[in-house]
């Protein structure tokens, strides 16, 4: 019908499980079990398992991988730095996707985006390696126009947008700054698009920031970690992944936010 508005099309939640393999490494054991997290995600609504391989084995295991590749019943998104040890590995057990990620050792998590404007021959060669075995590659870059350029040039199938600007703006309650960062952030969706890139967002999401970014019609997937393990502490990770996946969906039908509905109830 003329004047109707259309629906954006179902959006994804991929579920980040690292930190549950964070509290377990804390102590030693097998207790908590980041794969029996990964199966009430996905019973509670997750569409995808991410867990994040690091060189220093932080949270994540390569026997953890090797667990959620042969048990899960959703894709998993190994996130990796582009090395040759990392694409080894995902080599060995082909996950659906990889996603690929800057990598310091001494950052508590990933600082910042994909340099992917220089084009090195490694980062070329790791994209190509991964697309031959049939595996997808998204790139974890900021929202820049140059960066989405470039990830095209290199034959990403995917970009992960980095939201964490946008949302330490926003818990910061900087009105403006958050204007600007959800702005950048839709223009950096579109433009992605329209490159013929698939998009994701994802980083420091919470329940009060994921709207914004839920509400962006390019954006196919997002992944959120952290913030859903924390939350899991107080009342259980399935209410905390059912919550966000309501949030979710209410922000892309195009209904108002669940805080400003119990503001004017």
């Amino acid at each position: 019908m003329p004047g109707t508005a259309v629906k954006p099309p179902f959006q994804r939640l991929g579920v980040n499980i690292d930190h549950v393999a964070t509290i377990r490494n804390a102590r030693g054991g097998r207790h908590p079990d980041p794969l029996r997290a990964a199966h009430l995600a996905v019973e509670a609504g997750a569409d995808g398992i991410t867990a994040h391989l690091r060189e220093d084995r932080r949270h994540i295991s390569d026997h953890d991988i090797a667990r959620l590749k042969s048990e899960l019943t959703r894709p998993l998104n190994l996130e990796m730095a582009a090395t040759e040890e990392m694409l080894d590995i995902a080599l060995r057990h082909v996950p659906n996707a990889c996603c690929l990620v800057p990598e310091r050792r001494e950052e508590r998590t990933t600082e910042g985006g994909l340099n992917v404007t220089d084009g090195s021959e490694q980062l070329v060669r790791v994209i190509g390696d991964l697309k031959s075995a049939g595996i997808r590659v998204s790139l974890f870059i900021e929202p820049d126009p140059r960066s989405i350029e470039a990830s095209a040039r290199l034959g990403a199938d995917i970009v992960e947008l980095h939201t964490g600007a946008y949302c330490e703006k926003a818990l910061s309650d900087d009105a403006a700054g958050t204007a600007r960062e959800i702005e950048r952030m839709t223009s950096a969706a579109r433009l992605a698009a329209e490159a013929g890139l698939e998009v994701h967002a994802g980083h420091g999401l919470t329940f009060n920031t994921v709207a914004p970014i839920a509400r962006l019609p390019e954006v196919v997937e997002l992944n959120i970690g952290h913030f859903l393990i924390g939350e899991a502490i107080f009342g259980g990770l399935s209410s905390a992944v059912k919550r966000m996946r309501v949030l979710m969906d209410e922000a892309r039908a195009g209904a108002r936010p669940e805080r400003e509905r119990m503001r004017t109830a």
